[in-house]
């Protein structure tokens, strides 16, 4: 099984082309971001030369946070601010040469949401050639109110998008909190699933202890025919180099 680092959660204490440097050191196989528009995509594309990772994916801009904001796409009347993080992401995803956006829904609920979520995912894969597309149900205990919260609801959304493009960001830590079952959500979905992350289960540790077997879930994955990296995006409570025994493991 292969793994990519989350550098939105590891690495943190350090500025993203020397955690992208940290991530290849520790053996990972991949990086992912969150919002990396700080920094200069030159130093980001460079330093993925540098170590030959790919990255796969980052995330649409959220919005005014100080505001409560976590994503603009299924927001009503929002459209304009919306499409422009989405062109945002895209253009950051080109010149690193990410394979994926994350578009991230917001806080929001109803039709009216979801039809302004699915116009927006479209506008989006009309632009994104190559690229793909995420969405990612996360749960109500850490987003409270966020309008995509289960598997179900992402898969019924890919599909009236209609567009191979759009897939599914399957985070088994959340799917885990909102819905479980995880065996059969992903051999039923996972033509569906563009991207898998993990992290235990309750408290978004590292993914060797808790109520997720993940030993299980890599042999059904490697059942499934799944090769691309397990996004890992855990919370670290020491340095990260010292959070890796669950990687070793795995390789072992």
């Amino acid at each position: 099984m292969k793994f990519s680092a989350n550098l939105g959660f590891l690495w943190t204490d350090r500025a993203l082309p020397d955690a992208i440097r940290a991530a290849s050191a520790a053996g990972f196989d991949a990086v992912e971001l969150h919002w990396p528009y700080e920094t200069d995509p030159a130093e980001v594309r460079s330093a993925l030369d540098e170590t030959g990772l790919p990255c796969l994916g980052l995330n649409t801009p959220r919005g005014d946070t100080g505001a409560g904001e976590n994503g603009l796409s299924a927001l009503p009347g929002r459209e304009g601010e919306a499409r422009a993080a989405i062109e945002q992401a895209l253009d950051y995803a080109v010149a690193i040469d990410a394979a994926n956006v994350h578009v991230m829904a917001g806080v929001a609920e109803g039709p009216e949401a979801e039809a302004a979520f699915i116009a927006n995912l479209q506008f989006a894969a009309a632009r994104a050639g190559r690229r793909g597309i995420l969405i990612e149900p996360l749960n109500h205990y850490d987003a409270p109110g966020y309008f995509l919260n289960t598997a179900t609801q992402a898969a019924r959304i890919v599909e009236t998008v209609g567009d191979p493009n759009v897939k599914i960001m399957f985070d088994c830590y959340h799917i885990q909190l909102m819905q479980g079952d995880l065996t059969h959500r992903l051999r039923t979905l996972l033509p569906a699933i563009g991207h898998i992350q993990i992290a235990s289960v309750p408290d978004r540790g590292t993914p060797d202890h808790g109520e997720l077997n993940y030993s299980y879930i890599y042999d059904l994955l490697g059942e499934l025919g799944w090769q691309s990296p397990l996004g890992a995006e855990y919370k670290v409570a020491t340095p990260t180099d010292e959070t890796l025994d669950w990687l070793r493991a795995a390789r072992g």
